[in-house]
């Protein structure tokens, strides 16, 4: 993609419409991702972030998967929602885990604000691991 100038260019309206679209339909935020736990909502919850640090505090309910271990697919699911997400809004390992994962065949949506954001909202965080078997 070549760099555009955003102060000279108005984004066509359609286009716009499009890409609002999808990132409604591939992303949510800490505060839907609770609503859903509240409810709950059968999904995965995917933290790709390292093992370190997933160990020294997760979403509930979250399993850790890090980049390492992304082919193994462990813990994802092709008949409900993954849901993954990262350190903070502007790392971007969730976005790659989640290209990586709806390669394969997999539903996934991206948590936008990673951990950094979920901790923002003073939603619980955990220590317990789950062990997942390939």
């Amino acid at each position: 993609m070549e760099f555009m100038e955003k102060t000279e260019t108005i984004n066509n309206p359609k286009e716009a419409k499009e890409y609002f679209e999808n990132k409604i339909k591939f992303t949510l935020g800490p505060a839907e991702l609770k609503t859903m736990q509240d409810d709950n909502k059968e999904f995965n919850l995917i933290d790709v972030r390292a093992t370190e640090d997933f160990e020294k505090g997760h979403i509930p309910g979250a399993i850790n998967l890090p980049k390492g271990e992304w082919s193994t697919l462990k813990g994802l699911s092709t008949d409900r929602q993954n849901i993954v997400y990262c350190y903070t809004a502007v790392c971007h390992l969730a976005a790659n885990a989640a290209y990586f994962f709806a390669n394969k065949g997999f539903p996934v949506m991206e948590m936008e604000g990673g951990m950094k954001a979920w901790r923002q909202y003073g939603y619980n965080i955990s220590s317990e691991t789950k062990k997942m078997s390939a």
